[in-house]
């Protein structure tokens, strides 16, 4: 266990999920590593296993963290609007993950390894926090769509969280792979986040 109060422990967990997230934004995550995380902290590398024993473990807090905020984002959706068209609800939701570029990216990796390479009382953590993601979703459906059976909304659910695990390499393409799509005679449509998602949420709210 870190030796140190509470808030001194969450604040050092926080600068190091703070170095991995800035890092992630520069470089893949097979280039991140506790060496480079610790470089950008103000405390000793070898520090960082008082609080993630892996690498992984720091990038599921970083996802953890960002399914915490898509949820404060959620309810804010749901207390500010008395009720909403699909049309309307599913532009909100996609303009929320348009501005949340890091969880697409990180929903786009390989879980099975960032799970399978980290504590179970971390990974417990991790999940509490995407269940409460999926529960703030299923709140607002229900809210906003009543005339939906809890069937129905099971089924976006289950339809709309797998859908988050593809948006980003759709969106965002890079040169090389441009180049590839070029030689291959792949005329691939441009797609930004808020269009895919506005489509979809619309699409699953209708069928």
């Amino acid at each position: 266990m870190p030796k140190g109060s509470d808030a001194l422990v969450a604040k050092r967990r926080d600068e190091i999920i703070n170095a991995c997230e800035s890092l992630y934004e520069k470089m893949s995550f097979r280039e991140v590593t506790i060496q480079k995380i610790g470089e950008v902290t103000s405390f000793t590398r070898t520090s960082i296993y008082n609080y993630f024993q892996t690498k992984e473990e720091i990038f599921l807090a970083l996802l953890g963290r960002e399914y915490q905020e898509l949820s404060r984002c959620i309810r804010e959706i749901r207390d500010k609007n008395d009720s909403l068209s699909a049309e309307e609800f599913a532009s909100l939701l996609a303009h929320t993950l348009e501005k949340r570029p890091n969880l697409l990216k990180l929903v786009s990796m390989n879980h099975f390894e960032i799970e399978e390479n980290s504590r179970l009382e971390s990974l417990v953590e991790f999940k509490k926090l995407y269940a409460q993601a999926i529960n703030e979703v299923r709140m607002s459906v229900h809210k906003f769509f009543p005339s939906m059976t809890a069937d129905d909304i099971e089924s976006f659910i289950y339809s709309f969280f797998p859908f988050l695990f593809g948006i980003y390499p759709y969106t965002a393409v890079t040169d090389k792979q441009k180049r590839a799509m070029d030689l291959a005679g792949f005329d691939y449509p441009q797609l930004s986040v808020y269009d895919i998602t506005y489509q979809e949420v619309v699409r699953l709210l209708r069928s």
